[in-house]
């Protein structure tokens, strides 16, 4: 509780208390009439401590974020007060090394696992995580399926491990600690652009806001207005399907993390992206010039480490 929001809770406190000395020498009430008084003011106290509970976001430690370097390819860990997400997991080579990632961090169950779509670059390594030792508690999964090895993969571990997938839609909350998350978008259910039913999310953390685009473009974009966010994982690594202008005016984030490989052939992230993140002040890092990313968050200030 902030001192300001004791102080306020105090001087009610104490308001209540003297009202109660005066009634006393009026009127001569006696201690049971005090006593009654005093049980008006403990539960105006408690009632304003509940509202203040309530009207606050908790915050317990540092909130970690991490852009894992999976070259051309997402995969993005998020931890906080002892439970996990990790979204994506890089290509099929990846998954070996995204499960080590995590157990380096000494996480041993996932609450979340999210495969953004079914793109072998968003989800090639999940089935090696979900086949691992690590504990998995939910699967999202957009309601879309391909014909592809990768993708056939992913299900067959998913049901060898006896577990199940939610398609999660707009508007839909949950929680990672103490950190909360909304779906954005409704997946846009396109067999000829995967891309279009990427699962987008929203995360708030005390003051923070954290947004995650997968591989959304611009129509997925242009279903709603954005808020504004201090860190946007930009869509569909940097390219100009993504990142319109009128999104990037409304969730004029302060730091935009683009994941890419190194000298990738698709070009990515293009000149155009790049420029129109410069020119709305966004601080910009990149897996394939900085590696791996680290971004802590305490609910009021952000830090990024390369």
């Amino acid at each position: 509780m902030s001192r300001r929001k004791k102080g306020k809770q105090k001087l009610i406190g104490s308001i209540i208390g003297i009202i109660v000395l005066i009634l006393a020498g009026i009127f001569g009430l006696n201690n049971e009439s005090i006593n009654e008084f005093l049980e008006i003011e403990n539960n105006i106290n408690n009632n304003v401590t509940k509202e203040i509970t309530t009207n606050s976001m908790t915050v317990d430690g540092n909130l970690n974020i991490y852009f894992i370097d999976v070259g051309q390819a997402d995969s993005i860990l998020i931890t906080n007060n002892n439970s996990s997400m990790l979204i994506d997991a890089g290509n099929n080579e990846d998954g070996e090394d995204v499960v080590n990632f995590i157990k380096d961090k000494g996480i041993t169950k996932l609450d979340y696992v999210v495969g953004t779509h079914p793109h072998e670059d968003h989800i090639g390594g999940l089935d090696d995580v979900i086949n691992s030792d690590i504990e998995i508690s939910n699967i999202y999964m957009p309601q879309i399926e391909t014909t592809t090895k990768t993708f056939e993969d992913v299900i067959n571990a998913i049901q060898n491990k006896g577990l199940s997938i939610t398609s999660p839609k707009e508007g839909d909350t949950f929680n990672v600690g103490n950190a909360s998350l909304e779906v954005m978008t409704d997946s846009i259910l396109d067999e000829d652009n995967l891309n279009l039913s990427s699962i987008t999310l929203l995360m708030q953390y005390g003051n923070n806001k954290f947004l995650f685009m997968g591989d959304a473009e611009e129509e997925n974009e242009e279903t709603k207005d954005w808020p504004k966010v201090d860190l946007l994982k930009v869509g569909h690594h940097g390219s100009n399907t993504s990142s319109s202008d009128k999104f990037l005016n409304e969730t004029k984030p302060t730091y935009s993390i683009i994941m890419a490989g190194e000298g990738n052939s698709y070009g990515l992230p293009t000149e155009e992206t790049l420029n129109k993140l410069q020119n709305i002040g966004s601080t910009i890092y990149r897996t394939d010039l900085n590696g791996t990313i680290e971004v802590i968050s305490d609910g009021e200030n952000i830090e990024v480490s390369i």
